[in-house]
């Protein structure tokens, strides 16, 4: 066993015994890109990538493209790590129960998990039935998406075709904060009284920012009940 293998065996080991708690960003990035440059030594490549980026979570959520700007990444290892975030979000939301989510707290919290680690905004629907457990939660729009822009047919399609009873609107602002903007405001009445006009309560519009999120209806900005009262 040569020196270099010798190396990758033993931050292998150590990941083994330890797991990555204890590790730097630097050896964590560098033992993942074991996997993906078998025959290279990754530390070199892992020192470019943070040079680079500056941090092992922008590394993780850059897109292919520019991650194969850097020296000795190819295609097959840009994709790799490209694909921590998305497995990530599975992970996080694999756990979810069943459960009813009876407060906007367990609402918030059951959203932010599917942002995790998306650069684009996406605006997702989530359906609840009349014990309010959740029925589904879809992305109804994504890319660069300007919330008065969203399609009222395409929510109230997605809403009525799980036989929804409420709903809650949720789209994030990955590089700012958890701010509603006034075409915010405005798109979330507009559903919420199309909704209510085939018995659906638009619920509450959720903005999230990283693991941070504000509701509308808590900031006072939207009530259910003036867009029933419309109908």
């Amino acid at each position: 066993m040569n020196i270099h293998a010798q190396h990758r065996q033993r931050v292998k080991s150590r990941f083994r015994n330890e797991g990555l708690d204890h590790f730097e960003e630097l050896h964590a990035l560098e033992l993942l890109l074991f996997y993906a440059l078998p025959r290279e030594d990754t530390n070199p490549i892992a020192h470019d990538l943070l040079d680079k980026f500056g941090s092992l979570r922008n590394v993780l959520e850059a897109p292919v493209e520019q991650l194969m700007t850097v020296n000795r990444i190819g295609e097959h290892a840009a994709i790799l790590l490209s694909l921590v975030k998305g497995i990530a979000r599975k992970y996080m939301i694999s756990g979810d129960s069943e459960a009813p989510l009876n407060t906007m707290a367990d609402c918030g919290t059951y959203l932010v998990n599917r942002f995790l680690g998306r650069r684009d905004e996406a605006v997702m629907l989530l359906c609840l039935d009349a014990k309010r457990a959740p029925l589904c939660c879809r992305v109804v729009s994504e890319g660069s998406v300007n919330a008065a822009e969203i399609s009222t047919r395409k929510v109230v399609e997605a809403a009525l075709s799980v036989n929804a009873t409420s709903v809650i609107l949720a789209h994030n602002h990955p590089s700012g904060i958890a701010v509603p903007s006034m075409p915010d405001i405005v798109t979330t009445r507009r559903m919420g009284t199309a909704l209510a006009a085939v018995d659906i309560i638009l619920e509450d519009h959720i903005v999230v920012a990283g693991r941070d999120y504000v509701s509308l209806r808590d900031s006072n900005y939207y009530d259910p009940e003036d867009c029933r009262l419309m109908v």
